[in-house]
């Protein structure tokens, strides 16, 4: 049959099907339900042909639908009203009206609850940035607001957030705070470099502490002060806390990065977080089994905005390792730096050109040198551990902007941080939890390739 076949043929059923209506005006019948069927499914051309309308049985539905005026339904659109819900983070400058309005809402009785219920008055005190989600209707009434932000117990910060809601019944409200557990939920995510590590991260919504545990998982093979390149890429599995579902956006505790592959120059590297279920202890280790932790930070800062981009050098004005003697990173004053390994202080003070300088002792005759600090935290003879912070950077000395000069010394001399980072001795897998890494790596891999799968197809659209 051609399709000009076919079209006599539905007008020919549909014309049925008028008469049919003219004929019961009041009820709806099986042949029009057949009808219809028939028609979409040969117009689709998904299934055999529908039978001929004047071959369906004349069952007639014994009971009418009324059908509503387009008044009546005009009418109960106007009704309803399903509220509006928006959220925002608390500031500092809020009062109760201004936060409603701010949320889309304009409601007196609420504005004076929130200033005189001793729990309500709770969610503009102390500190700012809590989360607060309203809902409220189309003319700005409010139906309920929920905050969320950390414990109010020093101890459970880490492990739990307060909840606190309000509600309207009737034309009163009802406020309650609650202490609720933290909840951890696990994430893919994945990108690629075109200018820094934390514009890729940003565009794959991966939390900035996530980001620095990846540069610090890698740091003993990329220096990512100085060696991202345009094209790396990332995949990454990794946990995140969250109150209610939302990740949480207080504190500084985040969630872990759980493994991850970087790409550096067409080079690739694996690591994935393992904790030894004899020892408790937990670390990052290659897929070969070899710990990412060694004696020695590459970098005495975290990776962070301020030095995540292409242009970490040498001396700003020579421009040579040699002739420098050092690395410096240029950071705002204020910004911690750490200690790239254990050691204990040899000097803490203050020494010509270098203004505020430390100076650690470590073992094997080496020393490292952390000078133009703002400010020191530690004291000549204390001892330090690898990432502890021990300063703060500055501008003190011969500097002419704020910035970190770090320097390595072997034996009195000057070596390239990175080198002694790569060298340093690794912390070994014990042999009885092997078999438990293995499984581990497997399930990493299986999790990676469907994070890296995430970006190739972004990539593709």
């Amino acid at each position: 049959m051609n399709w000009t076949d076919e079209w006599q043929r539905v007008q020919r059923t549909l014309a049925r099907a008028e008469s049919f209506a003219a004929k019961h005006p009041r009820a709806l019948t099986g042949t029009v339900v057949g009808v219809l069927s028939g028609f979409a499914v040969t117009a689709f051309g998904v299934a055999p042909m529908a039978p001929d309308a004047a071959d369906l049985p004349q069952t007639v539905v014994s009971e009418s639908i009324p059908l509503q005026s387009l008044d009546q339904q005009l009418a109960e659109l106007a009704a309803f009203d399903p509220g509006l819900s928006r959220s925002d983070l608390t500031r500092a400058a809020d009062t109760a009206d201004s936060l409603l309005k701010r949320m889309g809402a304009s409601d007196p009785a609420a504005s004076a609850f929130l200033r005189s219920d001793e729990v309500a008055k709770k969610l503009l005190t102390g500190r700012v940035g809590k989360r607060v989600q309203v809902v409220a209707t189309a003319s700005g009434e409010v139906q309920s607001l929920v905050a969320r932000y950390a414990a109010e117990s020093a101890e459970q910060q880490d492990t739990h957030f307060t909840r606190l809601s309000i509600t309207r019944q009737g034309d009163k409200f009802v406020s309650k705070i609650e202490t609720v557990p933290l909840e951890t939920q696990t994430r893919l995510g994945s990108g690629t470099i075109q200018s820094s590590l934390f514009a890729a991260t940003d565009e794959a919504n991966v939390p900035d502490a996530i980001a620095t545990q990846l540069a610090d998982m890698f740091s003993g093979d990329i220096d990512f002060h100085r060696e991202l390149r345009k094209g790396d890429r990332f995949s990454m599995v990794y946990e995140t806390l969250t109150a209610d579902g939302e990740p949480i956006t207080w504190g500084n505790r985040a969630g872990r990065l759980l493994a991850a592959e970087f790409v550096n120059n067409g080079k690739s590297y694996q690591s994935v977080w393992f904790r030894d279920p004899a020892s408790g202890k937990g670390n990052y280790y290659g897929f070969d089994g070899e710990s990412k932790r060694r004696s020695f930070l590459a970098s005495p800062m975290e990776f962070s905005r301020v030095t995540s981009g292409f242009a970490m050098r040498f001396h700003p004005i020579l421009q040579t390792w040699r002739q420098h003697q050092g690395i410096d990173y240029g950071a705002p004053t204020g910004t911690a730096v750490r200690s790239v390994g254990d050691g204990n202080v040899e000097f803490a003070g203050w020494q010509n050109g270098f203004g505020n300088v430390i100076q650690l002792k470590h073992s094997g005759n080496r020393m490292t040198v952390y000078a133009h600090l703002s400010r020191i935290d530690v004291k000549k003879g204390q001892k330090v551990e690898q990432g502890q912070k021990i300063g703060a950077v500055g501008a003190t000395g011969w500097a002419t902007g704020p910035h970190l000069h770090f320097e390595f010394r072997v034996a009195g001399k000057q070596q390239d941080p990175r080198v002694i980072a790569r060298a340093s001795e690794a912390v070994t897998l014990p042999a009885t939890a092997k078999a438990a890494f293995k499984s581990q790596v497997a399930s990493a891999k299986a999790q990676l390739a469907a994070a890296a799968s995430i970006n190739e197809g972004v990539v593709g659209e």
